[in-house]
């Protein structure tokens, strides 16, 4: 498993930000200046740099051009693939004023999910993920708090939801009926699975306890 580390320029929280030997960072844009904050030093900065306002002076960066069909972080996480990570974590990329860029990364992660791999936008006490057909997650059972899941894109399928305060035995979710907002961790080990289509599972997070474990099915 390969991991490569994200960083845009929206609020950022440090905690599960632990990248070891071997993992690729690479900072989107303005996200570099949370990489100089921490003294991190990036693999890759790329963007048009619109937000920075210029372009740093390092030694491995790629500028694009304003008009372009990807985003900033989406052109991070197709370099991310291309250079063999599996796992992305995507910091910087939820909240700030720019709703509609916390949407292009939701839809991000799901595009790289899509192509195998698993994303993770992690926020100031909240993480999403994508969650694809035949796959499941499992989390450990000191989570508590908020726990949603939203179906993105074409009806999802065999959704079952276990050891949450709502539990669903293989049922269907649509993208325009929120069905799966607002459920919560119960203490007992939760687990959620899809058998065909693409989630979006939202959670409460704690940076003291791992990521959830995700399995096929």
């Amino acid at each position: 498993m390969k991991k490569c580390y994200i960083t845009g320029a929206a609020d950022f929280a440090p905690a599960r930000f632990k990248p070891e030997p071997g993992d690729l960072v690479i900072a989107a844009d303005a996200g570099i200046t949370h990489l100089e904050r921490l003294g991190v030093k990036p693999d890759l900065v790329l963007g048009d740099f619109d937000s920075l306002g210029h372009v740093p002076d390092l030694p491995d960066v790629e500028v694009s051009p304003v008009r372009k069909d990807d985003t900033d972080s989406m052109l991070a996480a197709r370099r991310a693939l291309e250079r063999g990570c599996d796992t992305l974590l995507l910091f910087g990329c939820l909240g700030g004023a720019r709703l509609d860029h916390t949407l292009a990364n939701i839809q991000t992660i799901a595009w790289a999910t899509s192509e195998g791999a698993a994303a993770y936008l992690i926020g100031e006490g909240c993480c999403l993920t994508a969650l694809r057909g035949g796959e499941s997650l499992r989390f450990d059972k000191r989570y508590h708090g908020d726990f949603s899941v939203f179906c993105l894109g074409a009806d999802a399928s065999g959704v079952t939801e276990k050891g949450l305060s709502y539990t669903l035995d293989r049922a269907q979710l649509t993208a325009h009926f929120p069905l799966g907002v607002s459920n919560s961790f119960t203490g007992e080990e939760a687990y959620i699975s899809v058998e065909d289509g693409l989630l979006i599972v939202y959670w409460a997070d704690n940076p003291a306890l791992p990521l959830p474990e995700r399995a096929a099915i």
